[in-house]
């Protein structure tokens, strides 16, 4: 009863941070507010599914590693793969992430 009911917890913070993240990537106005979406509460939202996850399979046959593999791997990977997406993105519009803000375009 109490395994399913920190199940259930996890899997609704998980939901919930998912549902955040989506709405995030859809109403927010421009790329770089967008990519805080996904990268911030869709990966914690991922990350508290995996946990519910590796709760109910430890309660039920013994400890279940492979969802805490899965978590590192998405916690290391997704900030790596946001931070390349906004250096492309800033590649693509001709700017260098150290320029000031109040300067024009060097040509």
């Amino acid at each position: 009863m109490v395994i399913e009911l920190i199940v259930a917890a996890f899997l609704l913070i998980g939901a919930g941070f998912a549902f955040i993240g989506s709405l995030g990537l859809a109403r927010l106005p421009d790329f770089y507010a967008r990519l805080h979406g996904p990268t911030k509460a869709t990966t914690l939202g991922v990350g508290g599914m995996l946990i519910a996850s590796m709760v109910h399979f430890s309660a039920a046959s013994g400890w279940s590693l492979h969802e805490l593999l899965v978590i590192l791997f998405l916690f290391l990977t997704a900030p790596v793969s946001a931070h390349l997406m906004a250096k492309a993105a800033l590649h693509l519009e001709g700017r260098s992430p150290g320029a000031g803000e109040g300067k024009g375009r060097e040509r």
